[in-house]
């Protein structure tokens, strides 16, 4: 389970590798949408959890196994995050990581048979280390970097 979150955590970072700084070039075949056509919001109904008030969607990763993770950044604090999810997940979720700080909330049964991730809500900051944020991936939008990425995994339908 922790590989699998291992992985998107690092896909969050834009790859294996990649610097705090933000996302390296997506690797040739890379798994994914294509990154110059644009992606349909996903709604809460269809994450299965409610997403951060200010959270802009970022884009989706095809995650293996049917399932997809779903990437949103928002400019209020790691700390607001987690504590926003604690409140409307009514869990006190788990530190994946100290540094960088990432903090898990499991809102499904994971099924090593049939899934690639748990189902769930990651937290991660982007300004540890000294960093300045995740870049913003829309040229000359603002905020020009976030602090921190939340990432979904919905609840596979049955």
């Amino acid at each position: 389970m922790l590989a699998g979150l291992s992985l998107a955590l690092a896909m969050m970072a834009g790859g294996a590798g990649a610097s705090q700084e933000g996302p390296a070039a997506p690797a040739a075949g890379a798994r994914g949408l294509d990154p110059m056509r644009p992606e349909t919001i996903p709604t809460e109904a269809q994450l299965g959890v409610q997403i951060f008030p200010n959270a802009q969607f970022l884009r989706s990763y095809d995650a293996g196994r049917g399932q997809r993770f779903y990437l949103f950044a928002s400019p209020s604090s790691f700390a607001e995050v987690v504590a926003y999810y604690r409140t409307v997940l009514r869990q006190r979720g788990y530190d994946v990581y100290d540094t960088p700080p990432t903090h898990a909330f499991e809102v499904g049964r994971f099924r090593e048979e049939t899934m690639s991730f748990p189902p769930g809500v990651t937290v991660k900051d982007f300004t540890s280390g000294g960093s300045a944020g995740y870049p913003n991936p829309r040229p000359s939008a603002q905020p020009a970097r976030f602090p921190t990425i939340i990432q979904i995994v919905p609840v596979p339908p049955q």
